[in-house]
């Protein structure tokens, strides 16, 4: 996994555990989720396209 790609997936990863951590201590916000669902999208394909 090249560098750009592997970035993306720990700030992927650390975006659902911070996602996660806000949600358990201070209620759901929506916008969160739909963020860190877009940050996922955007780091599906890069992989994706780094694979294909």
């Amino acid at each position: 996994m090249p560098g750009s790609t592997k970035a993306m997936g720990v700030l992927t990863v650390g975006g659902l555990v911070v996602v996660t951590a806000y949600t358990v201590a201070l209620g759901g916000n929506g916008w969160l989720w739909f963020g860190w669902i877009v940050l996922g999208l955007i780091t599906l394909a890069m992989v994706v396209s780094r694979n294909g």
